[in-house]
């Protein structure tokens, strides 16, 4: 039986198993599922030039210049010795399941004997008049990266519309170069759909201290422009505020359409169980395109970050080599602004209670989120420890009690 470090030569256009996307899940599910004993041949396609890089940094220190700030997630030589076949600016379009083939947009095609669908998500479009003019962007690809880069080198003003993590990210960047910065977020508060009213009000003041002009609760009408480039966003409640660059960051849109199209179900991303299985047993998905089960929110949803993206690809690709292990990693993520690291572990409740552990005056702090007795998550500013700590308990299902977790003198890792 040929072994993983022998993979079964391939045909001319099929693959026993054909990944499409190379995102930090595409690359993840052919590792793993090599990893794992998978022996026949694995080829990943990716719809760029470059071999998988790493996203995070592209809102970050990529902006600034920083060396180290783009990396390719594994050099050339891994997919030459673990026997996988990475195929660039490969972008699919369709799935026909009866032959078993992807057909590509440069009109080439691909047989499978297993598929994987790692198509991510796309930056959601701005929907206004003016959404269309030359200097409105966005942030998704290292090719927007790039273009975003070139662009604020030229540029004093601009406006971000949406206060979520990219926008505040490019913010954080933008007044460190020195450009005057406006966040329009129609919301009450920033970063509101993924940490807690405290958190939210801390990065708030964090951001007006470094001149950041905030626009909270303000929905955008319209983008105004002369001879086709952008000047001035155009507010709901009548508030004009020129720039000469505007950044859409209103979320992500996840890559469905070749799953929908296939027939495959969908369900806020395309459904798949906990080994990360469509409803066609030959066709498998994770990351950001994907919806899941998942045992830590006690429901389906869609995580859109790199922990998922991998933990779940590593999942997939072992159910696909014959190993499977549910998918019930703990979700934890991560923002650089400015000098403040805010890390995240588990998913808050709602309405739950909050306990304060450390000091926000002085920056070091973290709110544990509870959902009655159980900890459900902890989100920190500049206390790692604390996000360490989170991510063993909270995977080990063992809670402090509320008084424990506000008393710093308590060692959280006698619980452990």
């Amino acid at each position: 039986m040929p072994t993983a470090a022998s993979p079964t030569p391939p045909t001319a256009d099929a693959f026993d198993l054909l990944v499409i996307g190379a995102s930090y899940a595409g690359l993840a599910i052919a590792a793993a599922a090599r990893e794992a004993g998978f022996a026949g041949s694995i080829t990943l396609a990716g719809d760029e030039a470059e071999l998988p890089y790493q996203r995070p940094p592209l809102s970050k220190g990529f902006l600034l210049g920083k060396a180290g700030a783009h990396l390719p997630l594994k050099a050339a030589s891994f997919f030459a010795e673990g026997g996988i076949a990475f195929l660039p600016c490969r972008h699919a379009v369709a799935i026909d399941r009866e032959t078993r083939r992807v057909r590509f947009a440069d009109g080439s095609g691909l047989g499978y004997g297993q598929l994987a669908l790692a198509t991510g998500a796309r930056a959601a479009m701005l929907r206004c008049p003016g959404a269309d003019l030359d200097g409105v962007v966005s942030l998704r690809s290292l090719d927007d990266a790039q273009a975003l880069s070139t662009r604020l080198a030229a540029t004093r003003t601009i406006v971000i519309i949406g206060g979520g993590f990219i926008g505040l990210e490019v913010a954080s960047a933008a007044v460190t170069l020195g450009k005057q910065v406006t966040v329009v977020e129609a919301g009450p508060r920033l970063i509101g759909h993924a940490v807690a009213p405290e958190i939210s009000a801390y990065m708030q003041g964090v951001h007006e201290r470094h001149g950041v002009t905030l626009r909270l609760d303000t929905r955008v009408e319209r983008i105004e422009g002369e001879g086709g480039k952008v000047t001035a966003v155009l507010c709901a409640d009548g508030s004009r505020l020129p720039c000469d660059l505007v950044l859409a960051a209103v979320g992500a849109v996840p890559h469905v359409e070749i799953a929908a199209a296939a027939g495959l179900a969908l369900d806020d991303g395309i459904a798949v169980d906990a080994f990360g299985r469509t409803s066609d047993p030959l066709i498998f998905a994770a990351g950001d395109c994907t919806s899941h089960p998942n045992v830590h929110a006690r429901r389906r949803l869609r995580l859109s970050s790199v922990q998922n993206a991998n933990d779940q690809g590593r999942a997939t690709g072992c159910a696909i080599a014959g190993r499977p292990e549910p998918y019930a990693a703990v979700p934890w993520f991560w923002s650089d602004q400015y000098d403040v690291k805010l890390q995240m572990v588990g998913l808050g409740v709602p309405g739950g209670q909050a306990v304060l552990r450390g000091s926000p005056a002085e920056g070091r702090f973290s709110l544990f989120r509870f959902d009655g007795e159980r900890l459900a998550a902890i989100e920190s500013i500049n206390r790692p420890a604390d996000h360490m700590m989170g991510r063993r308990l909270i995977a080990a299902g063992v809670s402090p009690t509320p008084e424990q977790a506000a008393d710093p003198a308590f060692d959280l890792r006698s619980l452990a």
